[in-house]
């Protein structure tokens, strides 16, 4: 995984599916989401254990889960993830105004 990677959602939507590399060992990704200046949005990461590099894969019938800690958010946030999901995503669930940005780094060799 290139290091950091960041999306950016200013609407009511979900972001592209960012795959991460569940065979990395320690597995450990950080996650931060940082919303703009007078934004007025809620969001939540969510992970999934599903196999997102499969031709069939379509995130739309993915099996998401809402991380724990990083739900129902309407601050900037973050947290992180210890055990190997195959892929997250962030999903604005309301909005009125501004972007939620969302920080990638997952651990890993130096260089990598």
């Amino acid at each position: 995984m290139a290091r950091p990677i960041r999306v950016t959602v200013g609407s009511a939507t979900t972001s592209a599916v960012i795959p991460l590399d569940s065979y990395r060992s320690p597995f450990n990704v950080g996650f931060g989401c940082a919303l703009s200046a007078g934004a007025s949005l809620t969001y939540k990461l969510q992970y999934t254990y599903d196999d997102v590099q499969a031709a069939s894969f379509d995130a739309a019938t993915a099996t998401w889960f809402d991380h724990a800690t990083m739900a129902a958010k309407t601050a900037s946030s973050d947290a992180n993830i210890v055990v190997p999901v195959t892929a997250v995503r962030l999903n604005v669930t309301a909005w009125t105004s501004g972007t939620a940005t969302l920080t990638i780094l997952q651990a890993g060799m130096s260089g990598e």
